[in-house]
């Protein structure tokens, strides 16, 4: 059974930093791409970030980049995402999910085969 659970999301001023974690059971992550995606009040599910398994590649959106940065521990099974400068905009909550084709990641959900519950991210001063 496939289970990712977020964590270290909270409440942050904005300027802050989190690092948001992704810890895998059921699954060996580096076999799969790893994707960070958000959802804010109202507004779609939108792709923040992800990894490639096949190279490590990685992409981000143009909302984060230089900000966010995504990286993957193998021996730890898990995938982080370190989130620098945070802004109120980046209010949402945080998910991670992994998708079978390892070779390649794309920034669109429907890719995706398995998901965290999310984790919950607000800046605020």
């Amino acid at each position: 059974q496939v289970q990712l659970v977020e964590s270290g999301g909270g409440l942050v001023q904005p300027g802050g930093s989190l690092r948001l974690s992704c810890a895998a059971s059921g699954v060996t992550l580096d076999y799969y791409a790893i994707g960070w995606f958000r959802q804010a009040p109202g507004k779609e599910r939108e792709g923040v970030s992800c990894i490639s398994s096949k190279d490590g590649r990685t992409y981000y959106a143009d909302s984060v980049k230089g900000r966010f940065t995504i990286s993957r521990d193998n021996a730890k099974n898990t995938v982080y995402l370190q989130m620098n400068s945070l802004e109120p905009e980046d209010t949402a909550v945080y998910y991670c999910a992994a998708d079978t084709n390892w070779a390649m990641c794309v920034l669109l959900s429907y890719e995706y085969d398995y998901w965290g519950q999310g984790t919950q991210v607000t800046v605020s001063s």
